[in-house]
């Protein structure tokens, strides 16, 4: 073995000091922190907060949400009711406690350039949706629904997708022979249905190659037409139009060139539903962990937001918020996720099963805490005559 000197020894024995006086500090910190959210550092609660690190205080300080999910994923941390930790830290605006420099350049990157323009808006295809039909197969319902189900009269998650579905139907007035063009498409859910219960006749568009392949197999003998484009590139007249889950890829910088979009293919008389995440407040920040592993170039809207842009394009006729519905939907993605990862560890590793479940479970959070909500808008060029009615 090299022998070392007196002095190495001593500056060895002086950095682990240091570290260790650090780690205990930042864990000090971190605890009475959570605190406030009633959440304890190796509590017995399902809540409670489990870490196998010291040094993973000073991580989730020092880069505060991105921090908090790169550690997770990397087994630093546990909690059995991740979905209610999330809810409690920020019920008590933890978040808005904690913040990182890293957040300056997050923050001046969204406002100054246009992350969703047509060259970009690819990236959350091929990151996100194309990761294989098969592994949103065992997640999602028989629908392949991705986007938050109505649990108003379901028990499954099966019912309350196919209810949302037909809410959206009925919301838009469809009837027989109506072209409908469905905005983000996915695979193709909407569309089927709408064509087998309804009658129309469909135009979806997507960026994913997967989700286009997959949806056009679905579809086959329906009068339903899957086009791989932005919604840019669309420019013919519909009765309806439809847009259920895609809206939080537009951007802020594009919101107002998407409405316009809607309305030069709408028919006058037509009708438009927007069904989208949003956030409460103007210019939130898209989460840092969420933008960089789940959905690149995110951007959650404020209702502000989007009505200023319909300005002189769209009477905004329904609002319906039903965003608790979205903790129900993705707690029954998670439970499907879990049933189904023997079949897919191989494939994606344990990371990989650590991000998914920190995703769905962190974002089950955010519904329940009700920091992010789920619009359902309702649009008309000109108004509708006499008023528009919700369908009970």
């Amino acid at each position: 073995m090299e022998s070392r000197s007196t002095s190495e020894l001593t500056i060895d024995r002086g950095s682990a000091f240091t570290r260790a006086a650090s780690s205990t500090t930042g864990m000090r910190l971190l605890a009475d922190l959570l605190a406030e959210a009633d959440v304890v550092i190796g509590g017995d609660r399902p809540w409670d907060m489990h870490v196998h690190r010291p040094e993973t205080a000073d991580r989730i300080l020092a880069r505060a949400s991105l921090g908090l999910g790169e550690s997770y994923m990397d087994g630093e941390w546990d909690a059995a009711a991740l979905d209610e930790f999330m809810c409690r830290i920020l019920r008590a605006r933890l978040d808005e406690k904690v913040r990182s420099p890293r957040l300056v350049w997050h923050v001046l990157r969204r406002r100054l350039f246009n992350l969703q323009n047509l060259r970009r808006a690819w990236q959350v295809g091929e990151a996100h949706y194309d990761l294989g039909n098969e592994f949103f197969e065992a997640m999602l319902d028989e629908r392949m629904t991705y986007t938050c189900a109505y649990w108003a009269e379901a028990d499954t998650l099966d019912a309350a997708q196919e209810a949302k579905l037909d809410l959206v139907c009925r919301k838009l007035g469809l009837q027989p022979g109506m072209r409908v063009l469905d905005i983000g498409c996915g695979w193709g859910s909407f569309m089927k249905f709408a064509a087998e219960r309804y009658g129309v006749h469909c135009v979806g568009c997507t960026i994913s190659r997967e989700q286009a392949e997959y949806a056009r197999e679905r579809c086959a003998g329906l009068p339903i037409d899957i086009r791989l484009l932005d919604y840019r590139q669309m420019d013919e007249r519909f009765d309806r139009v439809a847009s259920l889950g895609m809206f939080e890829h537009v951007g802020r910088h594009n919101i107002r060139t998407y409405l316009e979009v809607v309305r030069r293919c709408l028919a006058p008389d037509g009708l438009f539903l927007l069904h989208t995440i949003g956030s409460n407040f103007r210019n939130a920040l898209p989460d840092p962990w969420i933008d960089r592993y789940i959905f690149p170039n995110g951007d959650l809207p404020a209702l502000g937001q989007i009505t200023d842009a319909a300005e002189n394009l769209f009477v905004v006729e329904d609002v319906h918020n039903f965003g608790a519905d979205y903790d129900r939907t993705l707690m029954a993605w998670h439970a499907n996720f879990e049933a189904a990862w023997p079949r897919f560890a191989e494939r994606y590793g344990e990371r990989f099963r650590r991000m998914w479940s920190y995703y769905l479970r962190a974002c089950a959070g955010t519904f329940r805490a009700r920091t992010t909500q789920l619009w359902q808008i309702v649009m008309s060029p000109n108004g509708v005559a006499g008023g528009y009615r919700r369908p009970v």
